[in-house]
């Protein structure tokens, strides 16, 4: 129930949609700050609404609970992103989200390249990977992470 003593967390829950664990969950996290009543229950601010459906959005495009940490923490007090606030962080989620687009044509485009021939190696790979050099450029799937294959003039 909504008061003006705050929220309890089963009216946060309500609102959010999120189960209670959850929201003591991102408690934990740092991602909302409550406080306690003289009874001893906690209490959420009005906007911490607003911060868990920030929480949500932002996890949907990809932001891992510590990136969406420091993005809250960059707000004065405990309130919810003001216009100017969110042009800041939007330009960091169009960042973020450009960077994923960019990965996942890479990723579409030569997906039949890496698994159409059957071997499912990239170490044993003749045509894209020969000896597992891309190995030596890092973990992961070097090329379709936007590294380009060695060719016989160099990298």
């Amino acid at each position: 129930m909504a008061t003006s003593a705050g929220l309890s967390i089963g009216a946060l829950a309500d609102r959010t949609g999120l189960a209670v664990s959850a929201i003591r969950y991102y408690e934990e996290q740092g991602l909302i700050t409550p406080w306690r009543n003289a009874g001893g229950q906690r209490r959420f601010h009005r906007a911490d609404i607003r911060r868990l459906s920030f929480v949500m959005i932002a996890q949907q495009f990809g932001f891992s609970l510590p990136q969406i940490r420091d993005l809250l923490a960059g707000l004065p007090g405990k309130r919810t992103p003001t216009a100017r606030d969110w042009a800041g962080i939007s330009e960091t989620f169009r960042d973020h989200l450009d960077q994923r687009i960019e990965t996942l044509v890479k990723l579409r485009d030569n997906l039949d390249g890496c698994i159409g021939c059957g071997c499912l190696s990239l170490p044993n790979c003749a045509l894209y990977n020969p000896e597992d050099r891309a190995a030596r450029r890092g973990k992961g799937p070097r090329y379709l992470m936007g590294d380009q294959p060695e060719t016989k003039n160099g990298p």
